[in-house]
């Protein structure tokens, strides 16, 4: 992948920072709300989708923090790495918090809040993690991906918080709560990991062969040696990639 001309990029690092303001805003009203309805209604899994809010915030101000520079590329592995350990914490208090629920019969109260919190998130979030993601992939930025794959997590911690919290309202299946918060924590883990190994992400391609002086005009990239910090050597960032 070729990196975009300097007025594209120019235009993709604004939209970066513009996706970056929204995820946020949004982000900081959800841990409001969730933490709030969470700790009145004692839902462990609740307090952790509030939680995830709050570290979804610290992911993308990392971001926010390597686009504010004028040269992004240098910042990305501290951003990633960032990114990496905010994951790792959610997934620590979930832990600890899901089993001691579990151990000690622990009873989440029905949450009305939480259901049409966690609907709402199912609604907004798969658009603002597309958009992180194809800005990001077109960029050539590993950071602002992992960011998205954090905002697509959230989408999917919507889907288990509205069913667990579903379910215990429904059919007083207490122990839902505690399950669905440990189904937050598994993914944030497996997250963490990738975002933590995102520094290979978007690495720069080997040129395939050797190109002879003077064979190409100054300033020509010839096809197979790109610049380094141009392409994606195992296209994961590439705008092909679909998913």
């Amino acid at each position: 992948m070729v990196a975009p001309a300097p007025g594209r990029q120019a235009v993709l690092m604004r939209r970066v920072r513009w996706l970056v303001a929204a995820t946020i805003t949004y982000n900081v009203v959800e841990a409001v709300i969730a933490i709030t309805a969470g700790t009145v209604a004692s839902s462990t899994a609740l307090v952790g989708f509030g939680l995830d809010s709050i570290i979804e915030v610290s992911s993308a101000a990392a971001v926010a923090w390597q686009f504010s520079g004028p040269d992004h590329e240098r910042r990305e592995r501290t951003a990633l790495r960032i990114i990496a350990l905010s994951f790792f914490a959610l997934a620590a208090y979930v832990s600890v918090e899901s089993i001691r629920s579990l151990v000690t019969g622990e009873r989440a109260s029905h949450a009305p809040v939480g259901l049409v919190l966690a609907a709402v998130s199912l609604l907004v979030m798969p658009g603002l993690s597309a958009a992180q993601r194809r800005t990001g992939r077109e960029l050539g930025s590993a950071s602002a991906v992992a960011d998205s794959k954090q905002t697509l997590l959230c989408t999917y911690l919507s889907a288990v918080l509205l069913a667990g919290l579903a379910v215990n309202s429904l059919f007083g299946w207490w122990w839902a709560d505690p399950l669905a918060a440990l189904a937050i924590a598994v993914v944030a883990v497996k997250e963490g990991r990738e975002a933590w190994r995102g520094d290979t992400c978007c690495t720069p391609a080997v040129a395939s062969r050797p190109v002879a002086v003077g064979v190409v005009p100054v300033g020509v990239v010839p096809v197979g040696a790109e610049r380094p910090g141009t392409a994606c050597a195992d296209g994961c960032c590439s705008p092909a990639e679909t998913g």
